[in-house]
């Protein structure tokens, strides 16, 4: 006979904690990690400050190369020029080019400079006399350089002596390099660019051109603010988020925890564990789950403590009378009425015995189904074997079992086949104790769409309506009239209508369909596929 598990194969407890394991982050609470990655894009933004530095290169870059080039023409024109008109013309290409221009002779000396003909054509401000915007903006400056690593130029100073020798790149030039170029920062950190370029004509000097490139300053501040402003709205959006975050999952994560530790700590009966019924998430299905567990579980505290309690009441009974036989056994001399008191302890003895299989049975009925391994099992034959083997046994009272037998095959499900045969037992024992003498029992099974059903009728005088919930519970138990009380336990329908309900399926107890007098009990189960 082929197996089958209907719950599916369930992954290890060693496997599952690896597969959820976290290495590092593992200790991080779930609002710290929220921000952590909120804060690694925000980190990849701030990268765009680095571009922001080779943005600034790339424009230094240019001014050089294009300083270099006017060194060159300018040098050129005023090779060009008549000595008399070299003057006038330097001052004229310094207005026009906002630059300041110097011959420097091949001896070092000053032979010229645009700023004596003409006004100074830019203007190195002291940061001093500048409002606090200004001020603002150099802190910024600072903080993006020293973030970024940025090479911070030497400043920018006109020496006292203005001769070839004060300025690096006009002694290069003079020394027999073609053209040299220096950057340099001015006091209120924009940049100056210096170009040395020799004069066309070999042996006549050196042109030395110095420039204030604030408006490189400018655009780079420009693209730092538009930068910045992105950079706000994104952390002010991260925030928010994170917020968001934090209060639509952690909290009520938070809070689901809290409520699971009181349950665990069994401080509070009623802990209430939020069920957030308007959210159709992963948390709000965690928290129904756990809600729903926290009252089943509830109900199987009560259960058992109720149980536990109709346990010791029912042990009593028997204790109690097995107690009183022994105590009078050691006054009684009468031989018949010692004889009576050895009956009673002999029952009660065989009276606990079987208390004490039952209570055993219907403890470990839940546990043992969830383990076992659910097989195909035909009812029609199990019934067949039950019924057979009753009538080779012989039938007290001669009450007879007729069972309408199924198509082979047809009434098949998937369960604890020793279980059912229990159940089905249980209730043939059942129906036959309260049938009259040479009364009939019939038995019957049938599968209908997906489900099989199975019903035990007897000719007894039936269950009252509202007896019929009460029959099902533990201890409970109606016998029929002349019976040995203590004969029955009153588990009997207790454990099947707990195996029943393992199988998923359901037992229940009504008046026979002809109207005649006596009580149907039916079992619906679900059909095995084959």
């Amino acid at each position: 006979m082929s197996t089958f598990r209907p719950r599916g194969k369930s992954t290890g407890n060693h496997e599952l904690d690896r597969d959820l394991a976290l290495a590092w982050s593992g200790r991080w609470t779930l609002v710290t990690r929220i921000l952590a990655v909120n804060i690694f894009a925000l980190a990849l933004l701030a990268g765009g400050f680095f571009y922001l530095d080779s943005y600034r290169s790339r424009l230094i870059d240019q001014r050089i190369d294009q300083s270099t080039v006017q060194a060159t023409l300018i040098g050129e024109a005023i090779d060009a020029a008549r000595p008399t008109d070299r003057s006038a013309l330097i001052a004229r290409l310094g207005q026009s080019t906002k630059l300041r221009l110097r011959l420097y002779g091949p001896d070092g000396r000053l032979m010229d400079d645009s700023w004596r003909h003409e006004a100074p054509t830019y203007e190195l401000r002291d940061p001093s006399t500048e409002g606090w915007r200004r001020q603002v903006a150099r802190a910024l400056d600072r903080g993006v350089d020293m973030v970024v690593g940025a090479d911070v130029p030497e400043m920018f100073v006109e020496p006292e002596y203005d001769r070839a020798a004060a300025w690096p790149e006009v002694r290069a030039v003079l020394a027999g390099d073609l053209v040299e170029a220096h950057v340099r920062r001015a006091p209120d950190r924009t940049l100056v660019v210096s170009v040395a370029s020799p004069l066309p004509m070999r042996g006549r000097g050196v042109l030395f051109i110095t420039g204030n490139a604030r408006d490189i300053t400018r655009i780079v501040r420009e693209e730092r603010l538009r930068l910045g402003i992105v950079l706000a709205v994104v952390i002010l959006t991260s925030i928010v988020l994170s917020v968001f975050l934090a209060r639509t999952i952690a909290r009520p994560l938070r809070h689901l925890a809290i409520a699971a530790q009181r349950v665990r700590l069994g401080r509070s009966r009623e802990v209430q564990v939020p069920r957030l019924p308007s959210r159709r998430d992963e948390i709000g299905m965690l928290a129904r789950a756990l809600s729903d567990m926290t009252q089943a579980l509830r109900q199987r505290i009560d259960a058992t403590e109720a149980f536990a309690a109709d346990v010791t009441h029912e042990l009593k009974n028997p204790l109690a009378s097995l107690r009183s036989a022994i105590d009078s056994l050691d006054v009684v001399t009468d031989v018949e009425l010692r004889a009576r008191l050895i009956a009673i302890v002999h029952d009660d003895v065989r009276r606990l015995d079987r208390l004490i299989t039952d209570i055993s049975e219907a403890s470990r009925v839940d546990s043992e189904l969830a383990r076992a391994k659910f097989e195909f099992v035909d009812l029609g034959t199990m019934i067949e074997g039950l019924t057979r083997s009753r009538e080779d046994r012989g039938i007290d009272g001669g009450v007879r079992i007729a069972f309408a037998r199924p198509h082979r095959g047809s009434a098949v499900v998937l369960g604890d086949g020793s279980r059912l045969t229990r159940v089905v037992e249980n209730l043939i024992d059942n129906a036959v104790s309260f049938s009259p003498r040479d009364g009939l029992v019939q038995i019957g099974a049938t599968r209908i769409g997906d489900r099989v059903t199975v019903w035990v009728e007897d000719e007894g005088p039936g269950v009252p309506a509202a007896s019929r919930e009460d029959i099902f519970r533990r201890f409970h138990s109606v016998r029929p009239e002349g019976e040995t009380f203590g004969r029955h336990s009153g588990l009997g329908l207790a454990i099947a209508k707990a195996t029943v309900e393992g199988h998923q399926g359901w037992i229940t107890v009504r008046d026979r369909d002809s109207g005649a007098s006596g009580a149907r009990f039916v079992i619906d189960l679900p059909a095995a596929e084959l």
